[in-house]
């Protein structure tokens, strides 16, 4: 990969000097991991930053026997850091919900190369504060509606992560449970939720190939909208 797709595709990168870029090219590695495959263990240490390429992920926390989705992950998405900033194991896994490729840079490369890259690490310090700023948009979603909150959480990975197919937006169909969690919304009272939005026609599931599309976005807009 050269420069300026590696610019391109990650975000994160977009204020990085050359000589650093080509210094985190020179240690990058590719890995491709199926559906259903952890990709960082809870409680291990950080040994490397990942940068999604393609595929979904999930971020979830364990307790006991309960299991909890905090965060859906995309294409340009990088995950892992905080072990590494923190030098403390990891509190959550992330796990595959489809194929995904992966890139992955050292720890060491990476720390290296925030200590010389001053404009990488601010950009750091601004994606980071960027999702503090969408974990409390979340929370404050607990005074809305149930439908409300579904509604929003799917908004957001089409914003985020959404494809542009015919008729509407594409975005991975994520199981009820894990729909569920984001949207601090029940699971049966989310598929109640995804039903009764199918039967408007403003969304559709499509369980073969594990994608939802959102079709009617100035309906679903207008139901997420604040009251």
């Amino acid at each position: 990969m050269d420069i300026l797709s590696f610019r391109s595709q990650f975000p994160l990168f977009d204020a990085a000097s050359p000589e650093t870029l080509t210094m985190l090219l020179e240690g990058v590695s590719e890995r491709e991991f199926p559906a259903g495959r952890a990709v960082l263990m809870e409680e291990s240490w950080g040994n490397a930053v990942f940068f999604t390429l393609s595929g979904w992920l999930k971020v979830r926390s364990l307790h006991n026997q309960d299991v909890t989705t905090l965060a859906v992950l995309g294409k340009g998405d990088f995950f892992g850091e905080m072990a590494i900033l923190d030098e403390s194991p990891r509190s959550t896994d992330v796990v595959a919900y489809d194929t995904v490729r992966l890139l992955s840079i050292s720890a060491q490369r990476f720390v290296q190369a925030l200590k010389q890259d001053s404009q990488l690490s601010y950009r750091l310090l601004q994606l980071m504060v960027r999702r503090l700023k969408k974990t409390n948009q979340r929370s404050q979603l607990r005074f809305q509606t149930p439908a409300v909150r579904v509604v929003t959480v799917l908004l957001g990975l089409g914003q985020s992560y959404g494809t542009e197919v015919e008729g509407g937006i594409a975005i991975y169909g994520l199981p009820a449970k894990d729909l569920g969690d984001l949207a601090e919304v029940s699971p049966t009272d989310t598929q109640k939720i995804l039903d009764k939005l199918q039967e408007k026609n403003w969304l559709m599931l499509e369980p073969h190939n594990h994608r939802l599309r959102l079709l009617d976005l100035k309906q679903l807009q207008q139901l997420a909208a604040p009251r």
